[in-house]
């Protein structure tokens, strides 16, 4: 395994967006590159987001502005997710409740199903995603539907978002008005749930995808739940220190620096007698601290030191950092 690169032992890559392809306006430094090389080797790509409010086609549109290689079927949002949620749930013809955007209504349109917009056109399910036109009579709409024992489906459960002006309320707030109001809970088509990994990879016919992502509770948590490899990269919200600290569900197979680094041979971690080795570096736990004989700044002593934590904390339930001892070689 260690003479081949990570990515030839997968047939996709599915990649979040934003801390993965672009962090803001701006494409991040080699990730157009990496992905533009997926073609040439045979591996397929999609892009999955949790983004509801625009579509699919908006979303490849600014992935071309940024150089990237998008055909608008190559990019699954949490609508789609959501609406072949729906689809595989109820019958051709039924009819939701949208509380969210036209992007959403569309999607639900294309899985056979029929947008509505009041109790009284009798629907059998509520569709919410995130639209920031929606208001207080949309909720009052969704919520009424779903006291009268309406299916109801979420296509993500974000709480925040980040805008121009800072960080704003995401969809997950809006859901989290219409929960307190019914005493229910939504299924979830988006990340963190397996539903949009599923869509997606069914999408691409892809058997053996890979999913990367920069956060752990969406992405990692995400890809580990729809069963397939997860890889982490540390060009976004997580660093190395939080996912050594990672729970349990949280963990990613791989760790790499950026998107290039899936186009190198990943190298193996060994184990023997407690001791785990990656490159020149060991790690091993004694007394709830992880001893690390290697440079802070080389990711194979941070995958050595993961691997040890991990093993030693199969079950962690909730984040836990170690202490860390650094001994240069």
């Amino acid at each position: 395994m260690a003479d081949v690169p990570l990515i030839s032992l997968f047939d996709a890559l599915l990649a979040d967006l934003d801390g993965v392809v672009y962090a803001g306006p701006h494409a991040i430094p080699g990730a157009i590159e990496s992905l533009k090389q997926l073609a040439g080797i045979g591996v397929g790509l999609g892009y999955v987001t949790n983004n509801a409010s625009r579509s699919p086609a908006q979303v490849a549109a600014h992935l071309r502005e940024l150089g990237a290689p998008a055909e608008d079927h190559q990019v699954v949002s949490s609508s789609q997710a959501a609406a072949d949620l729906l689809a595989s749930l109820l019958a051709p013809g039924s009819r939701i409740l949208i509380t969210g955007s036209p992007a959403l209504a569309a999607e639900i349109e294309l899985v056979g199903l029929v947008p509505v917009y009041s109790q009284d056109e009798g629907p059998v399910a509520v569709v919410q995603g995130f639209n920031p036109e929606i208001g207080w009579k949309d909720l009052a709409e969704a919520t009424y539907v779903v006291n009268a024992g309406a299916l109801w489906v979420a296509t993500n459960t974000d709480m925040s978002i980040p805008q121009a002006r800072g960080i704003a309320p995401g969809n997950g707030t809006l859901v989290a008005a219409v929960a307190a109001a019914t005493g229910q809970t939504p299924r979830v088509a988006g990340k963190p749930e397996a539903p949009l990994f599923h869509s997606a990879a069914k999408r691409l016919g892809a058997e053996r995808p890979l999913v990367v992502g920069d956060r752990l509770d969406t992405d990692i948590l995400g890809g580990n739940n729809a069963g397939f490899a997860t890889v982490a990269v540390l060009t976004g919200v997580d660093t190395r220190q939080t996912i050594l600290a990672a729970r349990a569900a949280e963990r990613p197979d791989y760790i790499i620096s950026n998107l290039a680094d899936l186009h190198r041979p990943y190298p193996e971690v060994a184990h023997h007698d407690g001791t785990y080795t990656c490159g020149v570096a060991t790690a091993r736990v004694a007394n709830g601290a992880v001893g690390i004989i290697g440079s802070q700044d080389s990711l194979d002593s941070w995958r050595a030191a993961c691997a040890a934590w991990w093993a030693a904390t199969p079950d962690a339930s909730t984040p836990q950092a170690p202490d860390l001892v650094w001994m240069d070689h």
